[in-house]
């Protein structure tokens, strides 16, 4: 390959990456936002179920919520 041609294509190529890296680095933090999000409103949604006592019997769900995530996720899929 010539080399003009090969330091074209490698800076060419160094710009895709930035855009990449960036593209991906903005993603990320949205994806991060949207999953603290998800946290905070499946937790309101435990605590309202919790007050009107719509929680199955038998069950213990931690104030944490992480099994209750399991649980409620796994009832939204079997629809």
């Amino acid at each position: 390959m010539d080399p003009k041609h090969s330091a074209e294509v490698s800076k060419h190529l160094d710009k895709q990456n930035q855009a990449l890296m960036e593209t991906y680095r903005a993603m990320s933090h949205e994806l991060h936002k949207l999953q603290v999000e998800e946290e905070t409103i499946m937790r309101k949604l435990y605590e309202l179920m919790s007050a009107e006592g719509l929680l199955p019997k038998g069950h213990y769900y931690t104030q944490d919520c992480f099994s209750f995530f399991s649980f409620w996720r796994h009832k939204c899929y079997e629809f």
